[in-house]
């Protein structure tokens, strides 16, 4: 069982999450050893629930959401740790404000599941040779929770998966690793503030573009930008995937949203173009003006809300579909991956 959050924490914690330098991104790095930190925490056990945020709703589907970047450099056993410590929650307290408040804001009636993991730090993504080094040990956390959740708790639901930016980057790992029995029970893949490449989409066959609101077992990919120049090769370099979270387009038609911003398609940069905005803060370490990456999250949490719940229907609506022409009697068959 959780600790409540309340909804004015939540508010609070979204303009921190947004503003205040907690959220950072990661690349799409090869690893290469280096050896660039002397101490890490302990390997969390997914068995464990107290490294899991979880709210079970009695919902027909599921949600695992994979934070972003809230954890910064502190000192363990006298030394400094570079990776979230998951049992020492007082040295990366805005874990649990993220999982919340991505809840409250996505959530609905599905079952929400969030591992704590051995994210890399903050301060990591100054030196890209040290993140070169640290990166692979919070993948691991990641797969290995997959694991863990679809074995002894996904009981054959439908499932979302959902991260942003360094939990963006670790979606990919866990799709470019998902058979094909896993696959088929996904209702989508929302990669937020991050990339699909084409080695990506040449490579990893769980990958498919999803084209409008009610498409299945696709993948939502966007990166708000006011003008091409202002993009950030760290999140969207090389990014081939666009659409519009608003109004589920992939062409250049404009849709209006917080009644005064406007966002489109560039379908030849596969950037979300936003007009109308005008940012206070940078992204810390990597802002430049006109880059949204901090707001992604934020900008557009009603449409993506509803549509997770659209698209849990289709895909109720597919499976009912297809049980009828397969079955000439009423039945339902859900395999049990474990």
């Amino acid at each position: 069982m959780q600790k409540s959050v309340s909804p004015v924490t939540l508010r609070a914690a979204f303009r921190l999450l947004m503003t205040g330098g907690v959220v950072l991104i990661c690349m799409g790095w090869s690893y290469v050893p280096g050896r660039t930190y002397s101490i890490v925490p302990d390997e969390p056990d997914y068995s464990d629930s107290t490294q899991w945020y979880i709210k079970w709703r009695d919902g027909t589907a599921d949600i695992f959401y994979i934070i972003s970047t809230e954890t910064g450099d502190f000192i363990l056993n006298g030394d400094t740790c570079h990776h979230a410590n998951t049992y020492d929650r007082s040295s990366c307290p805005m874990m649990l404000v993220e999982m919340a408040a991505v809840d409250s804001f996505y959530g609905g009636s599905n079952n929400y599941f969030s591992p704590y993991y051995r994210q890399v730090t903050i301060q990591s993504w100054l030196d890209s040779l040290k993140t070169f080094d640290r990166l692979p040990l919070a993948l691991s956390d990641v797969e290995r929770s997959w694991d863990y959740y679809l074995k002894h708790l996904n009981h054959g639901r439908p499932f979302i998966l959902a991260g942003f930016s360094q939990g963006a980057h670790a979606m990919i790992s866990l799709l470019s690793r998902m058979p094909d029995s896993v696959a088929s029970r996904m209702v989508a893949a929302y990669v937020i503030g991050y990339k699909v490449t084409q080695a990506n989409l040449d490579t990893i066959s769980a990958i498919r573009a999803a084209q409008s609101a009610t498409d299945v077992g696709v993948t939502i990919v966007f990166n708000s930008v006011r003008a091409p120049e202002c993009a950030l090769d760290l999140v969207s370099g090389g990014n081939m995937l666009c659409i519009n979270p608003v109004n589920w387009r992939t062409d250049t038609v404009s849709a209006v949203f917080g009644d005064t911003l406007t966002a489109r398609c560039d379908p030849d940069n596969h950037l979300l173009l936003v007009e109308g905005y005008r940012q206070k803060r940078l992204t810390p370490i990597i802002g430049r003006e006109g880059n949204y990456h901090d707001r992604e999250l934020k900008f557009y949490y009603p449409y993506i809300r509803q549509n997770m719940a659209d698209r849990v229907k289709a895909f109720f609506n597919r499976q009912d579909s297809l049980k009828h022409k397969k079955c000439p009697i009423e039945c339902y068959c859900y395999d049990n991956v474990q």
